[in-house]
């Protein structure tokens, strides 16, 4: 396999393990301009996972 592969595979995984840890996020604090950890966080994740997808496609289309 590829190194490009891999790199990917582990870009695409680490939002999913992330999203999958419920516990770690499912919380009212703290808060950040008015709004519980829950959903900043999940805003935040939003972002960053599209941030590792476009990642994770430039090393797919990489040659």
């Amino acid at each position: 396999m590829k190194t490009n592969n891999i790199v990917a595979a582990i870009l695409l995984v680490i939002p999913l393990v992330i999203y999958c840890d419920v516990w770690f996020f499912d919380s009212v604090g703290p808060s950040l301009g008015g709004l519980p950890f829950y959903y900043w966080f999940q805003i935040l994740m939003l972002a960053v996972s599209g941030v590792m997808f476009y990642l994770a496609a430039y090393f797919i289309d990489k040659k």
